[in-house]
Order: C-alpha cells, then structure tokens, then sequence
C-alpha cells in the first residue's frame, strides 16, 4: 500500500469480489486490516492531519 495514499477500492484475486471501505472509514485496509493504513499511522505519529480522512 502507498505511504501518502489511501485504498479506496480492492479487488480480490481469490473470489473476485469488490471490496470497499465500511461507512466511516477512509480505505479498505482501515476497514479490513489489522491495523490503520499508512496515512493514518503517520499522522498520528506526527500529530498532522490524514490526508485520506
């Protein structure tokens, strides 16, 4: 995943489903990931705002 950019959309190899993020969540990786995305993370550590949300 990008570091200064967010998923919006993922489109699974597996089964061929659409993924996309749950309502209030700015990409798919906040929504089905362990762990916030890259942005997220960042701006958190630095104190900035997200730039995807």
């Amino acid at each position: 995943m990008p570091i200064d950019a967010c998923q919006y959309f993922y489109d699974c190899v597996g089964c061929g489903a659409v993924l996309k993020p749950l309502k209030g969540d700015c990409c798919v990786f906040c929504s089905y990931g362990t762990v916030p995305c890259p942005p997220i993370q960042e701006a958190r550590h630095t104190g900035q705002e997200p730039c995807c949300g």
